[in-house]
């Protein structure tokens, strides 16, 4: 790193030159144009996170590299977005590695961690204690090629769900319609009403009860630049919206983020209706791939066409800070990875969740 000057800056202070070179970084990586590794996501981020912050690489007069990263109490760092963002790293010229703990050690870290850190990061990479597997759904050669193949794949997944939004077209005052790109803030509210409920129903923590989470989505919903966009879908039966998602998109990619739907009616599957029909506006707009974002669901598998791998773990520096940070974050770590590798203990513990979660309910 000797012969490069690195500059840390607030998202916010960054200016219209590195701006334009991050982008341009990116768009010459190969790596797939995920919104989550954009300046845009990152400068949203800051107004929201205030612990926002940049390292810059400059060699001479050219900025070539930027590494986005919260920084916490006593040195504590964590991806932009950590827990929110679904893809995480930095983006360097080609050839450009510095040595991770020497970067922590610039930027006055004493760790540094990531829940999604994407494939193709070599910095980073020797540091990741797990990987998991990010479905993706390829309509790079139009919807048509897309649900020919799930006519092959899932033949009965595909014939149940079209034959479901048939059938809620039938009960719909006025049939069903589905807008891609919905720009109405009322229906944001409903999905992240939804999707507040749908979290409390099964006993995981309610990210809409996090103001910053509820503010980022909002003003994300309003951004509108080339390489990340808001974009909020939703399918309506007659007027009434049943079933929603909110995710972000670049020219190529959708990355898909809140999804929801009304539990009214449930037994049309709104939800599988839904991206079905996201996947064939998204081919439509020139977008040519979805990314459905890493865990285990079945939806996810009936769609998908193939996956991506993203990464857990952390860096850490030696010393007293890293340690107590080492300790706070890895035994909770180790034991979430011992219950996922075991199907049966993780299907008791989803079990426990949701009975917890009936009972704060009262139900």
């Amino acid at each position: 790193m000797s012969a490069f000057r690195v500059r840390i800056a607030r998202p916010g202070e960054l200016g219209a030159r590195e701006i334009e070179a991050w982008r341009a970084l990116r768009a010459g990586s190969g790596a797939p144009g995920n919104p989550f590794m954009e300046p845009e996501f990152a400068l949203a981020v800051a107004r929201v996170r205030p612990r926002s912050r940049v390292a810059v690489w400059w060699e001479g007069d050219e900025p070539v590299g930027f590494f986005p990263y919260e920084k916490g109490p006593l040195g504590r760092g964590r991806a932009l977005g950590y827990g929110v963002s679904d893809s995480q790293g930095a983006v360097l010229r080609p050839g450009l590695r510095p040595d991770a703990r020497a970067l922590l050690r610039h930027c006055g870290l004493a760790s540094w961690e990531f829940d999604n850190l994407e494939a193709g990061q070599p910095v980073f990479a020797p540091a990741a204690a797990d990987s998991f597997a990010s479905p993706v759904i390829d309509v790079r050669e139009g919807y048509a090629a897309y649900e020919a193949l799930l006519r092959v794949r899932s033949p009965t997944f595909l014939r149940t769900t079209l034959a479901k939004e048939r059938r809620l077209a039938r009960r719909a005052d006025g049939g069903t319609r589905f807008v891609f790109d919905e720009r109405d803030p009322a229906a944001l509210r409903t999905l992240m009403e939804w999707k507040s409920a749908q979290y409390r129903r099964t006993g995981r923590r309610d990210r809409f009860a996090q103001e910053w989470i509820t503010t980022l989505v909002r003003r994300l919903h309003e951004r509108r630049t080339p390489g990340c966009s808001g974009v909020l879908s939703v399918l309506y039966a007659g007027e009434r919206p049943v079933a929603a998602h909110f995710g972000l998109r670049s020219a190529t990619v959708l990355s898909c983020w809140f999804p929801s739907y009304d539990p009214e009616f449930a037994k049309y599957s709104p939800g599988l209706v839904l991206h079905l029909r996201m996947a064939e506006a998204a081919a439509e707009a020139g977008i040519g791939t979805l990314d459905l974002g890493r865990g285990d669901a079945e939806y996810k598998d009936a769609l998908k066409t193939g996956e991506l791998t993203v990464y857990e773990g952390a860096v850490f520096v030696p010393g007293a800070r890293a340690a107590l940070h080492w300790l706070g974050r890895e035994p909770a770590r180790r034991v979430h990875g011992f219950v996922r590798g075991r199907p049966a203990l993780a299907a008791r513990a989803r079990a426990a969740l949701n009975g917890a979660a009936r009972l704060r309910g009262g139900r």
